[in-house]
């Protein structure tokens, strides 16, 4: 026993298996560049949206937008959720299996075909639809096909994941799935049967956009998308949560606060997850308000696992700075090394997440929607949860799972770097999103350019705060370029060395995790069946109640 343990912390600090670190690192890699492309085209969005500047007609704002969203929305998340838990399998696992390693590779090959299909068609000025693309917008019949084709190498990275895991359980009967693993279970499992949805959207939007098929049922399009969109932006979240759980602890000198606990975490998270997409309906007609109150009770019900995430994270942080000397309630603040990025940043993110969750409850309010759906209140509130929440915890990993993959190390002056590059994206975020949220509540739409409206008063008025977004994209900007600098150097030209994967361990007298946690099979069909719940009825009401449906509208 003694010497499978001493092997496993050889193998925790040296960087795991070399054909895998390639794999994870060519993923970040690249998740990396299309983060920088996207950024960039965010701050000509700002930019142009605050008057400061114009854009060129043959690249123009609508344009601009879509590949924003896509690319940062869809690609960099995405290739970042998957390297990061394919890293994590290796490292729990003692190395990815080959043929899931190759599932791996074909699923990067895939996604960036995918990828090329669908921003060639907006550069093209073909498919200005926006990230949504939202029918009956009709972008090019090639736009689509891309979507499928990435969705398909979403596809294959999952079930990678599920391959690995099911080898692993043959492998180790009787044994709990690393808790890292259980994590990577939860997300792939969101991953595919969230993508079902939009997968079935885009089938029907192929033949649509090709003119095969003459017209398209609006409202089923949009409903089959926010089954997807809903469910996406909690991967991001439930990522952001495994970092949080077990490594932060790790990193502050801490234990797991409960491996129970956290387990029942993911799986109400996975479980209630996926029906609640009819919130981000609520101002669209042709549903029946029960539906749409019916979706908004199970939105609220991701609060629950949040706010036990909020305890556990707390008591944590109160019982290692108890261990430090603090005093009092909030003692343990002073003792938290905050000079450290691989805590400051994750910590940010969860800060953030108290107003991100508090705007997220007022949206799916029917009351409060009506009065901030269509405004820029909304985008602020995105970029607090996902820009800030999961995007500033995802860079916290970047410090020490870069070099551990690379067999680099984090230097003091790179850590410092990594201080200065998180303030000045919080303070970007602070800027940027406040600025919206105010002037969302003025009134100011989404998803347009700007204009004074016929020199409008009320328009007008909107400018301070449209400067503040632009002040807050630049900011950001500036911090984009330093995560960019800081993670290729962790790749390629910081020292040699040894960097520990962190992973906490549970207290000493922890209670035994019971068993009724791994049965995944019986989590899903669970899933499956509120799925079936919130989403059978109306869809068949849809469908059977269609109206005439649509032709295409090129609005561009």
């Amino acid at each position: 026993m003694e010497t499978i343990e001493k092997q496993s912390k050889i193998r925790k600090m040296s960087g795991g298996n070399k054909l895998d670190s390639r794999l994870t690192l060519m993923y970040f890699a690249i998740a990396f560049v299309t983060l920088l492309i996207g950024g960039l085209l965010g701050l000509l969005q700002g930019l142009n949206r605050a008057g400061l500047l114009e854009l060129p007609t043959n690249f123009n704002y609508y344009q601009v937008l879509t590949a924003h969203g896509i690319l940062l929305v869809l690609v960099f998340s995405v290739l970042f959720v998957i390297a990061y838990f394919y890293s994590i399998l290796s490292q729990t696992m003692d190395g990815l299996f080959p043929i899931v390693r190759k599932m791996g590779w074909i699923s990067l090959v895939t996604m960036l075909v995918g990828v090329v299909f669908v921003i060639t068609t907006v550069v093209m000025g073909t498919a200005s639809v926006m990230y949504t693309f939202y029918p009956p917008m009709k972008a090019s019949p090639w736009f689509y096909v891309g979507l499928f084709i990435v969705v398909a190498g979403i596809w294959i990275a999952a079930f990678g994941g599920f391959i690995q895991i099911a080898k692993w359980r043959k492998r180790n009967r009787g044994e709990h799935l690393p808790l890292l693993a259980f994590f990577a279970m939860g997300v792939f499992t969101l991953l595919f049967f969230g993508s079902l949805g939009v997968t079935a959207e885009v089938l029907m939007l192929i033949p649509w956009a090709f003119g095969w098929t003459e017209t398209i049922n609006v409202m089923l399009s949009r409903t089959l998308f926010w089954s997807f969109g809903h469910t996406f932006v909690n991967i991001w979240y439930l990522t952001a949560v495994s970092l949080w759980y077990v490594v932060v602890p790790k990193v502050i000198g801490g234990r797991l606060f409960s491996d129970t606990l956290t387990r029942v975490v993911v799986i109400l998270l996975v479980v209630s997850n996926i029906p609640g997409g009819f919130h981000h309906q609520i101002v669209d007609p042709g549903m029946s308000e029960g539906i749409k109150l019916t979706h908004a009770l199970m939105s609220m019900v991701i609060g629950f696992p949040s706010l036990m995430t909020a305890f556990a994270m707390f008591f944590v942080f109160a019982r290692v700075g108890k261990k430090k000397g603090a005093k009092g309630v909030f003692g343990w603040i002073t003792k938290m090394p905050w000079g450290d990025v691989r805590f400051l940043a994750p910590m940010i993110a969860m800060i953030f997440f108290i107003p991100g969750g508090a705007g997220g409850i007022a949206q799916n309010a029917n009351q409060l929607n009506q009065v901030v759906h269509n405004t820029l209140w909304v985008v602020g509130h995105f970029h607090i949860t996902v820009g800030v929440t999961a995007v500033l915890t995802f860079f916290g990993a970047m410090y020490w799972l870069i070099p551990y993959l690379s067999k680099r190390t984090l230097t003091p002056a790179m850590n410092k770097l990594g201080v200065i590059q998180t303030l000045i994206w919080t303070i970007g975020m602070v800027f940027m999103a406040g600025g919206m949220h105010t002037v969302g509540l003025l009134g100011a739409p989404r998803r347009t350019s700007h204009t004074t409206y016929g020199d409008s008063a009320t328009a007008a008025s909107w400018d301070p705060y449209l400067l503040l977004l632009a002040v807050g994209g630049t900011l950001l900007t500036i911090g984009l370029v330093l995560i960019i600098y800081i993670v290729f150097n962790l790749m390629f030209f910081a020292p040699k060395g040894v960097t520990e994967f962190p992973i906490a361990e549970g207290e000493d007298n922890a209670s035994e995790t019971p068993r009724w946690t791994e049965r995944w099979s019986v989590w899903i069909m669970i899933m499956l069946f509120i799925v079936a719940f919130g989403y059978v009825f109306p869809l068949v009401d849809m469908i059977r109640n269609a109206p005439p449906g649509s032709a295409p509208f090129i609005t561009w």
